[in-house]
């Protein structure tokens, strides 16, 4: 479950961003995993929430929108929408796609209080 290794990741930017601007509690924290990111998404969920008591990330609202991945296809040569990796070209049924966007997980942004 490589989710908790990525979770860990994301709770040092956080803490990184509230020892640098001086903050001391995340209210939201609001994260983007794309579709063609390969991220498990309740098992994120799942390792952040495990993780978060003790840090600035406790009771955190979690926010994880997961947005369409997004390609090009060589073939025909048109963006096209793609669910998940592998996906045929819905113009054309070819295979040659390459993915343009859907591949990100990042911090979007975090609400936080100082105490």
């Amino acid at each position: 479950m490589h989710e908790v290794s990525l979770a860990g990741g994301i709770l040092k930017i956080v803490e990184d961003a509230a020892q640098r601007e001086q903050f001391t509690r995340v209210t939201r924290l609001h994260l983007e995993a794309g579709s063609l990111s390969g991220v498990e998404v309740r098992a994120l969920r799942f390792a952040l929430e495990t993780m978060a008591p003790g840090t600035c990330l406790e009771n955190a609202q979690l926010d994880i929108d997961t947005p369409p991945g997004q390609g090009w296809c060589m073939r025909c040569g048109v963006g096209v929408e793609l669910v998940s990796r592998g996906d045929a070209c819905p113009h054309c049924g070819g295979y040659q796609i390459q993915p343009t966007s859907g591949t990100e997980l990042r911090v979007v942004d975090m609400m936080v209080e100082d105490d």
